[in-house]
């Protein structure tokens, strides 16, 4: 870590101590930005965006021209991975991704395979090389995939943004658990290969999206989402060129089930707004660092607002090591911009103020 010029987010997510709490932003390279806006144009479409490796290295560098940032984020999007299994990605105008492909019959689900991702996703990869030799040792490089359930969801919905009831990948484990449990093998041996992949063209910390595990009961989210969100972690690789690469997992709408979370492996566990971060701290105590938590809306607000939110959000961790502050979930496209600075500044200031008195 010694390499980075700011390895302040490694360094949380290991719980080592530092002089701030360093922050970044779910979706921080995104429609918010004038900048994101006139580049995603120029590139045509959003999945031309994320198949050319200079335009995502040029988003992604976007919100860190801007902003005091303490990482970067690859810009991709987490259905590459079941687009390059064969479904037909593509973004229907004003409707949100689709496939092509649903799995629908049963022989689809049993002829699904892993993607090779230095073929099928090469296009990602070399997006990560691109990224982590243009941030040249400034702030780490994050990674990231969808978890096997949440791909899962939009592999047998069959795409239109969020899914909405989840009937059919409900009904399927109802009726068919051993055909999604099939699915979700599949995909966390993709999910796996894909990570580590990006973990070898320079990402240095990688995150784990299961954006929908949180609409599952409980037996179910441990049966369909937390088991296959281990087997991911299990298999990542944990060290690279003598650094520590740290991961993160996050499932919305699972603080209920944080202490479960925490014990997969996972150096971090991500909150959304739902679960006060102090008493997640509590429930979870050393075992792992937490990244969150404010709700991304309060951007909506005056700036004296966010400000104050973010206080909140810090002082319910306290001084204490291990705490990314990030929102809980991804930045909305409406949020203005300059509420962002006001954020970032705040918890730079305020972590710092907090550290001094503690």
């Amino acid at each position: 870590m010694s390499r980075l010029k700011n390895d302040t987010f490694l360094r949380a997510l290991l719980r080592q101590p530092t002089e701030y709490t360093p922050v970044w932003l779910m979706r921080q390279a995104g429609r918010y930005l004038p900048e994101y806006c006139e580049t995603r144009k120029r590139a045509g479409s959003f999945l031309q965006l994320c198949k050319s490796p200079a335009m995502a290295c040029e988003v992604t560098l976007q919100p860190l021209a801007r902003y005091d940032l303490d990482a970067a984020i690859l810009f991709s999007d987490i259905l590459t991975v079941p687009d390059a299994m064969g479904l037909g990605l593509y973004f229907a105008e004003g409707e949100g991704p689709r496939f092509e492909r649903p799995l629908r019959e049963e022989w689809e689900i049993r002829n699904l395979a892993a993607p090779d991702p230095g073929v099928e996703l090469r296009y990602v990869i070399d997006a990560v090389a691109e990224i982590r030799r243009a941030l040249d040792g400034s702030v780490p490089l994050i990674g990231f995939s969808g978890s096997p359930w949440t791909l899962a969801c939009y592999m047998v919905e069959g795409g239109s943004g969020a899914p909405t009831d989840y009937r059919r990948i409900k009904t399927m484990a109802y009726s068919r658990p051993d055909l999604l449990h099939h699915i979700l093998a599949v995909t966390a041996d993709a999910v796996v290969a894909y990570l580590n992949a990006q973990i070898e063209a320079g990402a240095q910390a990688v995150m784990v999206f299961d954006s929908w595990g949180g609409v599952l009961a409980e037996n179910a989210y441990r049966e369909f989402s937390l088991a296959y969100l281990k087997r991911v972690v299990d298999g990542l690789v944990r060290e690279r060129d003598g650094e520590r690469v740290p991961s993160i997992v996050f499932t919305k709408g699972g603080g209920v089930w944080i202490e479960q979370i925490a014990d997969i492996g996972s150096d971090a566990v991500g909150l959304d707004w739902t679960l006060d971060i102090g008493r997640a701290r509590e429930l979870v105590g050393d075992r792992v660092a937490l990244q969150g938590n404010i709700d991304p809306s309060v951007l909506f607000a005056p700036p004296e607002v966010v400000a104050t939110e973010a206080r909140r959000v810090l002082d319910a961790f306290g001084p204490h090591p291990g705490h990314v502050f990030n929102l809980g979930h991804g930045i909305s496209q409406f949020t203005p911009p300059e509420n962002v600075s006001v954020l970032v500044d705040t918890v730079h200031s305020h972590s710092r103020v907090l550290r001094a008195q503690g």
